[in-house]
């Protein structure tokens, strides 16, 4: 009798310590979008279940998840003002690290159903989850839509494409490392397959791009050619340059330098669909980068631009003024600007081309969601597509392929450690992590003839307020608008709307929040005039 009750006493004791492992805590985030790890406080030495997905925000050195991907502030907002405050504030407690987790993921991927110990405030140990979606073979599976196109450009930065080593310290430091950058670069282009690709960051002349075109026609059996600048043929500056399936399009007049600022990197070209005759100019650009110690306008001013914002909205206004030119000389208005403009897409430089009628392509498809670039946890673009008001009823979508920027640094072509036979059957030798920005596609339908149509209501920032592009309805219903600041106080009452296009000054420049009401429904607008 003593051992059958001495069995069922460990039993009990050991059934209720498997109880005591397995018994966690849920959460429950309100609102997920502004969620701090200072609430997990309470649950430090705890496991617990996160109701609501995380997702990898990090994935340097160990794994860092928040409830919605980390944004760089300039690309949600404008610098100085109070909407970038909250979204640095968010920011700064938003990711925790998750030790733990064994297998590789990328950027991106959300975790269902973690559940975790919880170390401290800022520190996770994984138990289990579901990692889902944004993985390799998701990418893998498709290209991202870009609608019934006939025509696709892509931008891409190659991160240094050089032939030939110089001695420096960027781009492959021997040919070895040189064919792994080649074998990585020449996979994703024709995974991509694009007809007009409009590179920067080719280190070099037209050897480069020789072999990229080169690489090109034999991966896809297309033909492709390259249209390349002033220089010799392994010149040591860093160019943009434009590479081109010949079956498609053909160049119109010769390729147009713009030196402003920095040299070799701002060019246009006018294409031809030859299916349709249909023409447009396409600009390329790699505007100056963030680091070094500028001074002046060039300085820092720790608003999140970074050095030289001054620079790069001269280049700007450059790319703007070479445009206006060019119209009047090949009497073309459409005009594709894309490109590493080294600035997200509430800066200065964006701004400047937004206020001079340029569209932002990121933010007309994807609203804020949009990203090709990761630098310590956040996300952002820095490579851009804009469109004038004629081209825009032209493009008929435009998506940024992550194939690199959620990728880890350690799959570039320079980390690599084994042997060179190994190398195509390795993480190494796929095409993940080529560059670390991601391409862009952008996909047209040439149309002189084509008018925006417009599903729905849009609120798009002019040089001294904004408009509202409306469609009106068949029923005559009637529409209205209201302008508020983020903070709730009435700029404009609500107003009648009985046109198309209503263009709406605004009182100073900032962040205002526009109500449209259409169709029985409201829709809701943040911009930043």
């Amino acid at each position: 009798m003593l051992r059958k009750c001495y069995f069922w006493a460990v039993c009990s004791v050991l059934l209720a310590g498997a109880l005591q492992v397995n018994a966690a805590d849920t959460i429950r985030m309100s609102d997920p979008s502004t969620w701090s790890y200072r609430e997990l406080q309470s649950y430090v030495g705890k496991e617990v279940v996160f109701a609501d997905p995380m997702v990898i925000c990090n994935n340097y050195n160990g794994l860092t998840v928040a409830p919605t991907r980390i944004y760089s502030p300039t690309n949600q907002a404008a610098p100085r003002t109070t909407e970038y405050n909250t979204v640095v504030s968010v920011n700064n407690t938003h990711g925790v690290s998750l030790s733990g987790v064994n297998t590789y993921h990328r950027l991106g991927e959300r975790i269902e159903n973690l559940r975790a110990y919880v170390r401290s405030t800022n520190s996770l140990e994984w138990r289990s989850g579901t990692f889902v979606g944004n993985t390799r073979e998701d990418v893998l599976a498709g290209l991202p839509d870009v609608g019934e196109a006939e025509l696709t450009v892509c931008t891409a930065n190659l991160e240094y494409y050089l032939v030939e080593q110089l001695g420096g310290n960027m781009g492959p430091q021997d040919d070895a490392a040189h064919q792994r950058q080649r074998h990585k670069v020449s996979q994703a282009m024709a995974f991509i397959e694009a007809d007009i690709y409009a590179f920067v960051e080719v280190q070099q002349g037209p050897n480069a791009l020789a072999e990229l075109a080169a690489d090109l026609s034999e991966n896809t059996g297309r033909n492709y050619t390259y249209i390349s600048g002033r220089g010799s043929a392994n010149g040591t500056y860093t160019q943009s340059a434009f590479v081109y399936c010949s079956d498609v399009v053909k160049p119109v007049g010769q390729l147009q330098e713009n030196n402003t600022g920095v040299s070799n990197r701002k060019r246009v070209q006018c294409f031809e669909q030859i299916s349709s005759g249909e023409q447009f100019l396409l600009s390329v650009n790699h505007f100056k980068a963030k680091s070094g110690n500028g001074t002046g306008d060039n300085a820092d001013k720790n608003d999140g631009q970074g050095s030289y914002n001054g620079d790069r909205v001269k280049e700007a206004e450059s790319v703007l003024s070479q445009y206006q030119r060019l119209a009047r000389e090949y009497d073309e208005n459409d005009i594709l600007i894309v490109g590493d403009l080294n600035a997200y897409a509430m800066e200065d430089p964006i701004t400047t081309l937004r206020n001079g009628g340029m569209t932002d392509l990121h933010r007309y498809f994807h609203a804020d969601s949009s990203y090709s670039y990761t630098y310590h946890g956040t996300a952002g673009y820095l490579d851009h597509a804009l469109c004038n008001e004629t081209l825009l009823p032209q493009v008929t979508g435009m998506a940024p392929i992550h194939i690199n920027s959620d990728e880890s640094d350690d799959f570039t072509y320079d980390k690599y450690y084994g042997s060179d036979s190994q190398f195509e059957s390795s993480d190494h030798g796929t095409m993940f992590r080529y560059s670390d920005h991601d391409p862009v596609l952008i996909g047209l339908r040439l149309d002189k003839t084509a008018v925006l149509a417009i599903p729905q209501p849009r609120v798009l920032p002019t040089s001294d307020g904004l408009e509202i592009l409306h469609g009106l309805s068949d029923s005559g219903t009637p529409s209205y608008y209201a302008i508020y600041s983020p903070t709730g106080t009435v700029i404009q009452p609500i107003t009648l709307i009985d046109t198309y296009a209503n263009s709406i000054p605004l009182p100073a420049q900032g962040v205002y929040v526009v109500l449209v009401y259409y169709e029985g429904k409201v829709y809701t607008f943040k911009t930043v005039y």
